[in-house]
Formats: structure tokens, C-alpha cells, sequence
């Protein structure tokens, strides 16, 4: 009998496992397309500035638009190269740290 309790504690820690796996992969694509996004919106913002014939008053507006940029590429940089903590991979630790006595079942 308890080797039942383990075997179903141990397919329902799998089953949070993969379902911690399956977030972080989802996490990482949507972070990775709103960067995508924002390099892009950059590089246009430069190549209107630079390599197309725009009025004096919009060549402003792209003037401030690139500048406030640069703060927005700055803490894109800064997320995927600092060190950070990442709240799935302290859920997959704590599931990966926990006996199945503490899971509140008693043997």
C-alpha cells in the first residue's frame, strides 16, 4: 500500500515537473518574440532616420522615438544577460527538494 502512495506521488511530481517544463518553454518564446519585436522597432526607427527622406518635424519624433529606445534595448540586454531569478526555476528546485513525507501524506 505504500508503495502505491509512492508511485502516485512520484507520477504526480512528474506530471508538475513537465508542466513546469511546458511553462518555462512558453516563458522563454513569448520573452523571446517581445524582444524580437523591440530590435525590430529599433532597427526601423534607424533606418527611417538615417536612410529614408523624412520631413523636419518626424525626423524630431524619430529623433526622441530612438532615444527612448535605447533605454528599452538596455533592459532587454539586460534580461537575458544578468543574472536573474526565475520563478519556475525555484518551483522545479522546490519540487525536486521535497520527500514525499512532506507532502502531507503520513505513512
Amino acid at each position: 500500500m505504500i508503495t502505491d502512495i509512492n508511485t502516485e506521488s512520484d507520477m504526480k511530481k512528474e506530471e508538475q515537473s513537465k508542466s513546469i517544463e511546458a511553462r518555462k518553454k512558453l516563458n522563454f518564446w513569448a520573452r523571446f518574440v517581445i524582444s524580437m519585436v523591440v530590435f525590430g522597432a529599433f532597427f526601423t526607427l534607424l533606418y527611417l532616420l538615417f536612410f529614408t527622406t523624412v520631413s523636419e518635424t518626424y525626423r524630431d519624433i524619430v529623433n526622441i522615438l530612438v532615444g527612448s529606445y535605447v533605454a528599452i534595448l538596455t533592459k532587454t540586454a539586460d534580461y537575458w544577460f544578468k543574472d536573474k531569478d526565475d520563478p519556475e526555476h525555484k518551483e522545479s528546485q522546490e519540487l525536486n527538494t521535497t520527500s514525499t513525507s512532506t507532502s502531507g501524506i503520513t505513512p
